[in-house]
């Protein structure tokens, strides 16, 4: 009997680059809770910053991602209009905004990246089914 290499049972993919990936993003994150003070968190900006984290986190994930035949995209107008919302809120101050349309910009950018992450969510579950 030949030894057909296409017969063969498919050896597992190494995962090398998507490891060190995640392990630079959760440095991101622990940079973010270290250096961050107990009030701070409570500012809308901190959670601009995890959600924009968070996002990039699962935009590097279809990035590595090795299968051409699912090609998932995120909706760049509502990553756009995150991003948007997100410079709005962390310059609120420089552009003497209220603070009430700081707090709607970061809810704004929250939001949208939330929206995209769930998209790109949804987009990989269906297609994996």
């Amino acid at each position: 009997m030949s030894q057909d290499p296409s017969n063969s049972p498919a050896s597992p993919k190494p995962r090398g680059g998507s490891i060190v990936a995640a392990g630079l993003l959760l440095l991101a994150l622990v940079l973010v809770v270290t250096f961050t003070s107990r009030p701070a968190f409570s500012s809308p900006l901190a959670l601009v910053v995890v959600a924009a984290i968070g996002l990039a986190a699962l935009l590097l994930q279809l990035r590595i991602r090795k299968d051409p035949t699912k090609p998932v995209r995120a909706p760049l107008w509502l990553n756009v209009v995150g991003l948007l919302f997100a410079v709005t809120a962390v310059f609120a101050d420089y552009l003497h905004l209220s603070a009430n349309l700081m707090f709607v910009a970061a809810l704004g950018a929250v939001g949208c990246f939330g929206v995209s992450g769930a998209v790109v969510l949804h987009a990989l579950r269906k297609k994996s089914s």
